[in-house]
């Protein structure tokens, strides 16, 4: 098995890892941005109340983009099955 071909196969798998969290890690950091400045606004120092509206925002997210992270990651498995030949040589 060429080392290009490993290395080629590592990237790949390294960026739709990425493309995948994304969404979801985005989502979840503008929102916790915007309940930090919240609570240095209000001078309310509650903990918890960043638990809620973040569990919320990544469930809409995972909703909203859902089916584009399913079909990369579909896509990326059945590329490999496809590439099992050049995998076993």
């Amino acid at each position: 098995m060429p080392q290009e071909f490993l290395m080629g196969l590592a990237r790949e798998a390294i960026m739709i890892t990425i493309l995948v969290a994304a969404p979801i890690l985005a989502t979840s950091l503008l929102v916790g941005l915007m309940i930090s400045i919240f609570q240095a606004t209000t001078q309310i120092q509650e903990p918890t109340l960043t638990f809620v509206p973040k569990i919320i925002a990544v469930f809409v997210s995972m909703l909203i983009f859902g089916s584009w992270m399913l079909n990369l990651m579909i896509e990326f498995t059945a590329g490999l099955f496809g590439d099992i030949v050049h995998i076993i040589r």
